[in-house]
């Protein structure tokens, strides 16, 4: 994936997030690891990888507000976004 199509992707993930934290059944905390990294899809100048590390937190956030459990679908996609959100971040 190019810089500007993951850009594009952090940016639409960001549009869900906010949608998605409007709810009031949603957990506020979810979102504080994404929070702390300090980084938005406007951030050109950070790198790729850097953006790609918070695409797969935010992703494990979102996965974990629409799951009932860990082994529901979406339980299980916030699973993997863990682990490559993990990835990512030791390639840093």
């Amino acid at each position: 994936m190019h810089k500007d199509e993951l850009l594009e992707l952090h940016e639409q993930m960001v549009l869900i997030t906010e949608y998605v934290q409007d709810r009031e059944e949603v957990d506020p905390g979810l979102f504080d690891e994404y929070a702390e990294l300090d980084i938005s899809p406007d951030d050109v100048h950070k790198s790729k990888s850097e953006h790609k590390h918070a695409v797969f937190v935010l992703g494990n956030a979102l996965a974990n507000a629409m799951s009932d459990d860990e082994f529901s679908d979406a339980g299980r996609i916030g699973k993997r976004m863990r682990e490559l959100a993990d990835d990512t971040e030791q390639k840093l």
